[in-house]
């Protein structure tokens, strides 16, 4: 199971932020499951300025996260491939990824990565947080955006105190 090693479940606060949620419309079972598991996550961290966002597919999800965190303090990207038999889940999969990891470097604003890459639908169906499920993948992906939302906010907080002397 690839949850192995993951961190304790923290008690968040995230009052005061800004969050948007953009989940793919591909695989509806799995991402409406990512997506519920991502808003019952902000939720319990308080965070109750939430816009969410659906597009076509993963392939999509780059592009509306990056018009999205420039209103958002936080990203969360939701979606599904599941391998098929041509090169096709290679590409998407890499766009995908490479997209979100650039928006979040160059724009500052966390990007929780929700995107499952998975061989089989079954695969896909464990991780998307629904009854039965052994992993609850939207809701980690919104934790993460959340505690590193939090994270940067502390450390903008202090060197900014540092530099006016406070």
């Amino acid at each position: 199971m690839s949850g192995t090693g993951a961190p304790p479940p923290a008690d968040l606060d995230g009052s005061g932020l800004t969050v948007a949620v953009v989940a793919a419309k591909w695989h509806t079972e799995v991402t409406d499951g990512l997506l519920a598991g991502a808003v019952r996550a902000l939720a319990a961290a308080r965070v109750t300025d939430v816009t969410v966002v659906r597009v076509a597919g993963a392939f999509e999800l780059p592009v509306a996260a990056r018009v999205l965190a420039d209103a958002a303090d936080a990203v969360v990207a939701l979606g599904v491939v599941i391998r098929g038999g041509t090169p096709h889940f290679d590409y998407v999969c890499s766009a995908a990824t490479d997209g979100l990891t650039r928006i979040a470097v160059d724009t500052g604003v966390p990007v929780g990565f929700g995107l499952l890459t998975c061989d089989t639908a079954e695969q896909a169906l464990d991780r998307a947080g629904l009854p039965g499920s052994s992993e609850d993948k939207g809701w980690e992906a919104a934790m993460a955006a959340v505690d590193t939302a939090l994270t940067l906010r502390a450390h903008r907080r202090a060197r900014h105190g540092t530099a006016d002397g406070h």
